[in-house]
């Protein structure tokens, strides 16, 4: 009997994650799957305590991954935090968090895993960025700037890695009907801000945007494909705004495509 394919993907207890882990399951993989806390392993996933904010944290659960296992097939740098707040008023230890889970708490779990996918001359990782990396959102200027991040770590990372059998893969999902805005650090903004009205009115077009949005099994669609297609691509757009924002960034100008985002978000 073949031996199962192994995953591991990061923030894998709610939301996208989550989505992701309970599709590998059904097709057979062996997933690990991190939390930050502790948890039982439950409905096929293995869990492994890990904060990708700390580099010892992150030590310990890959080694207890290559403890269970010689080699992981693939890899998903899920885990991810969001900021709101004008770039004027958004402190710089916020805006260091955010891409410390982001951009930092990536490299932390990708340059292990990669050493051991390389050495092995075989494996797949899936960076999970944002339309927002294309299509900045306002007032997420940090958010979407650790997205934009992914993105050029995602096609650096493809063009070094070139002559090994290791693919990488960037899923860039749009507006998800998930759990994310209830974790959001909205931060504050006073009622004399100079930004309070505009502010206002994007959070709240965010907010009644996701209700609206598909659910988190078509990034799990997409994710399924990089790891199991023979030749996965290396960009996954995913949702409904994902062929606007690819058409509009081929045919807007610049200032053109900041009007749009502005109409769409009601400032």
């Amino acid at each position: 009997m073949p031996q199962a394919k192994t995953v591991l993907i990061t923030g894998a207890s709610s939301g996208l994650g989550a989505a992701m882990a309970e599709r590998m399951v059904a097709r057979d993989w062996r997933v690990f799957g991190t939390s930050r806390k502790p948890r039982e392993p439950e409905n096929g996933i293995e869990w492994i305590a890990m904060d990708v904010c700390d580099d010892a944290s992150v030590e310990a659960g890959l080694a207890t991954v290559f403890e269970r296992i010689d080699a992981l097939d693939g890899l998903v740098c899920n885990a991810g935090s969001g900021i709101y707040g004008a770039v004027e008023e958004t402190g710089l230890e916020r805006a260091r968090a955010q891409f410390e889970t982001n951009f930092f708490g990536v490299l932390r779990v990708l340059t292990p895993v990669l050493s051991h996918m390389r050495a092995r001359n075989a494996g797949r990782i899936l960076l999970v960025g944002s339309l927002a990396g294309r299509a900045p959102i306002p007032f997420q200027a940090h958010y979407s700037a650790s997205k934009a991040a992914i993105e050029a770590l995602a096609f650096s990372l493809a063009n070094e890695i070139q002559p090994f059998d290791v693919s990488v893969s960037l899923i860039e999902p749009g507006d998800i009907d998930t759990a994310f805005n209830d974790v959001m650090d909205w931060g504050t903004t006073s009622a004399d801000s100079p930004y309070a009205k505009r502010s206002a009115a994007c959070e709240q077009s965010i907010r009644d945007s996701l209700p609206n949005s598909p659910g988190p099994t078509v990034v799990a669609d997409a994710v399924e494909h990089a790891l199991t297609a023979k030749r996965p691509k290396l960009r996954y757009a995913v949702g409904r705004e994902a062929r606007l924002v690819g058409i509009g960034k081929r045919l807007l100008s610049d200032r053109m495509s900041l009007k749009t985002i502005r109409d769409h978000f009601g400032i």
